[in-house]
């Protein structure tokens, strides 16, 4: 599986503080072994985003993505404002 960093993906990411951007960078190690380990809670979003997903960096900061056939694509990470 190979991700692909969106340019919103990047602008988001440049935003946050280097405590989150560090947790990010270990959560997704744990994505590029399992997408779907239990401790990144991955799910389906719904409505206008139904064909896009997400996981957990910790209780209020998400990786927003896409799969892509075996490719994964990061759109947008942040809080739980990044689903409007």
């Amino acid at each position: 599986m190979k991700i692909f960093y969106h340019p919103r993906f990047k602008e988001s990411y440049r935003k946050l503080t280097p405590d989150i951007q560090k947790k990010a960078e270990g959560r997704e190690k744990i994505f590029r072994q399992n997408p779907f380990d239990p401790r990144l809670d991955t799910h389906k979003l719904h409505g206008k985003l139904k064909k896009q997903w997400s996981f957990s960096i910790d209780k209020r900061n998400r990786i927003l993505f896409e799969f892509d056939e075996s490719d994964v694509i990061f759109l947008d990470i942040g809080d739980h404002d990044l689903y409007r």
